[in-house]
């Protein structure tokens, strides 16, 4: 192995990141090696990555457990743990490349919406680098490079709106799962682009910049921009804007995460940014897309209902693309979780595990009593 290689491990290998993250280091194999793969079921496409690549430590189905993964992710024969796995099962394996001060170039956003406080903590007592793969806040992390935190006005997340934000809000009842699945501009896995469709997602990137950029939350703004041209912005206290803008494509965050801090030549097949392409910019009204104001509600009041929250919408977007609820359910479940929990006041690890499995129950019985 050349020494100047980045040993990689990627968990959630067979998913959207996961598998973007491998065609980067596939055209960068003098940068990066592959030393492990993890997903949660064995595949073909599984089997296909382990002759590819041939990592030294691998997990899928019984062995990918949070201590399997944490398992990998701590290893010292790994460099950069990409983190590109759904739900808390993110949190383990996140805290053991923390612990070890790792970089973890990460896209799971549930680190930081449910424990996004003892997150930040271990990040500062180890050194560790976190460095985010969403667009969004790669753009915001680039964008905020060398200024000092005093200087930050407000943060502007752009969001596209997703394939349902020109609709009326009495048509969605009747939205199938494969409509909400047709993103208008993002190849993603199906729980974030459902989240995309309900704006769900917007809002854990809201509360994610919160921990990652330490803002308040009046600091950080949303805007709906169609063309998914500009990732994100930055606005200064002396009334400057830096923005970041390519073309929609997750590798290019990816790359800048893997390869940080240089910057890598873009391969001459990716889609360069097309120049004539208009910008438009709208606020976001509070009466639509209800997903994203019960998040940032939820989000101000803290305790454990951010980790409430985030486990209600996973089991209610689980539910509606099995076709067990509509897609207009998805809210209404979330806040009859929302409404019935008792919340505890700066809750440990266990807590938060607690808080998320009783969601879980609840939005299950609540679904099934309709």
């Amino acid at each position: 192995m050349n020494q100047s290689q980045k040993r990689i491990a990627v968990l959630g290998s067979t998913g959207s990141i996961g598998t973007q993250t491998l065609d980067v280091v596939r055209r960068n194999a003098d940068r990066f090696r592959v030393v492990a793969l993890a997903a949660g079921h064995d595949s073909d496409a599984f089997q296909e990555q382990m002759a590819e690549f041939q990592p030294a430590l691998s997990a899928t189905g019984d062995a990918a457990t949070p201590e399997g993964l944490a398992h990998i992710a701590g290893s010292p024969d790994v460099d950069t743990v990409v983190l590109a796995i759904p739900g808390l099962a993110a949190l383990a394996p996140a805290l053991a490349a923390i612990k070890e001060g790792k970089t973890l170039a990460f896209a799971s956003k549930e680190i930081l919406v449910v424990a996004g406080e003892l997150v930040m903590s271990e990040v500062a007592r180890t050194g560790a680098a976190l460095l985010p793969v969403d667009s969004e806040h790669s753009a915001l992390w680039q964008c905020l490079a060398g200024e000092p935190k005093e200087a930050i006005s407000r943060l502007i997340l752009t969001a596209s709106g997703g394939p349902f934000y020109a609709r009326d809000d009495a048509e969605l009842e009747s939205v199938t799962p494969e409509e909400a699945l047709a993103h208008p501009t993002w190849r993603m896995g199906p729980k974030v682009t459902i989240d995309s469709a309900t704006l769900m997602n917007k809002a854990l990137e809201v509360i994610e910049a919160r921990w990652l950029y330490d803002v308040g939350y009046d600091q950080i703004d949303v805007m709906i921009h169609r063309q998914s041209i500009n990732h994100s912005m930055v606005e200064f206290t002396n009334g400057m804007l830096k923005a970041q803008l390519s073309m929609p494509d997750m590798r290019l965050p990816i790359q800048y995460a893997l390869a940080y801090p240089e910057r890598i030549e873009r391969p001459s097949d990716w889609r360069e940014l097309d120049y004539s392409i208009d910008h438009t910019f709208e606020a976001l009204e509070r009466g639509r897309f209800p997903c994203f104001w019960l998040a940032v509600d939820a989000a101000r009041s803290g305790k454990t209902y951010p980790a409430v929250l985030n486990a209600a919408d996973e089991i209610a977007v689980e539910l509606f693309l099995s076709g067990a609820i509509s897609f207009t359910s998805i809210p209404s479940l979330i806040m009859v979780a929302l409404d019935a929990h008792t919340p505890v006041s700066r809750p440990t690890l266990d807590d938060l595990l607690a808080a998320d499995m009783w969601a879980r129950d609840h939005v299950r019985d609540s679904a099934k009593a309709r």
